[in-house]
């Protein structure tokens, strides 16, 4: 049987920005994909091709086997999309911007009901449904969107961001009924860049970075893969990186360490992957004190899919959030210096 979804080296370039640099994936009839990045690593722009508001430079994309490229219409039938900004007609009900979806679908007219009557059940929205959209909070927004996504019944539903922006309470509502909709049938991919979300929700994930998927798996086998327990060190609040340098070359000669990087962004922290035994820590102490090296703080974990990404590209996922960040700021900077 075809996948649910089939990616098959996509690529996409804006200018000179190459958002997507050969991205390849499948996603399973009836489980919960995840796609797992900073902002700017290419998922949203993954999503906008399979979803058919951006053509790809080069590359396959199939819902169940059926080409979106070449068979657009049939493709937009078989999915929902839920973008991450949610955009609503504060003047209309729940209910009425459900029924101008319904219009939009072109579903049949003795449906409509029904089916807007178990959207609303679905999310728990029947307190709201006939109120103004202007007085929801941001989590019923969020759940009006997911049911505006769901209405036409779709096999497939495309979620960017879902829970961004939300409180924890919402987000575990949202949590608890995608697992519903997994468990119904209906397969889901969504991005997020929050590490416990797709921890929680994915069956498998894939994780992206720099417009390429850089590891996939389930998140078990992810952080298996890692191969022991993660040690974070700090020699100091604020390490030279001559010194880290040289605790690296140290550390890297003891048995149990299997694995020693550098992360600049954290003020030359060490993170070390280590055999998982119950004395890592205090040999590490001793090997330190023995070379003249303070230990301003350690900790030892089981392996999170924030190793996964420190181990595949040498930073942590928020090291990469901030670094676009700061990608950002400098680009605004200088466009605004222009004018």
């Amino acid at each position: 049987m075809a996948p649910a979804v089939l990616i098959e080296d996509l690529q996409k370039r804006y200018g000179a920005l190459e958002a997507l640099k050969g991205v390849s994936f499948e996603v399973a009839s009836g489980e919960i994909f995840g796609l797992l990045g900073p902002n700017g690593a290419g998922k949203t722009t993954t999503l906008r091709c399979l979803c058919t508001l951006a053509t790809p430079d080069a590359g396959r994309i199939e819902l169940s086997g059926i080409s979106v490229l070449d068979q657009p219409k049939l493709a937009r039938q078989k999915l929902g999309y839920v973008a991450q900004e949610v955009a609503l007609d504060k003047v209309l009900t729940g209910r009425e911007l459900l029924q101008l979806q319904a219009a939009i679908y072109h579903l049949p007219a003795d449906s409509i009901k029904p089916q807007i009557d178990q959207a609303i059940a679905l999310l728990s929205l029947e307190d709201w449904a006939d109120k103004r959209t202007g007085t929801y909070s941001g989590g019923l927004k969020k759940r009006l969107d997911l049911a505006a996504g769901l209405l036409h019944q779709p096999d497939l539903l495309v979620l960017d961001e879902p829970t961004v922006g939300l409180d924890i309470e919402s987000r575990v509502v949202v949590w608890d009924f995608l697992r519903q909709l997994r468990d119904s049938g209906t397969t889901i991919l969504l991005t997020s860049h929050y590490l416990e979300e797709v921890d929680a929700l994915a069956d498998r994930v894939a994780i992206i970075d720099q417009g390429k998927v850089i590891s996939s798996g389930t998140p078990s086998a992810l952080k298996d893969r890692v191969g022991g327990d993660r040690v974070t060190l700090r020699i100091r609040e604020f390490t030279s990186a001559e010194e880290a340098a040289s605790a690296k070359s140290m550390l890297q000669a003891m048995p149990f360490v299997q694995e020693v990087i550098i992360n600049s962004a954290q003020g030359n922290s060490l993170n070390l992957v280590v055999t998982p035994q119950s004395e890592a820590l205090m040999m590490i102490q001793q090997a330190l004190k023995a070379a003249d090296l303070p230990t301003f703080g350690i900790s030892q974990s089981r392996p999170s899919l924030d190793d996964v990404y420190l181990a595949a590209t040498g930073k942590t996922l928020m090291d990469a959030e901030m670094a676009a960040a700061s990608s950002r700021d400098l680009k605004a900077e200088r466009k605004q210096n222009m004018r």
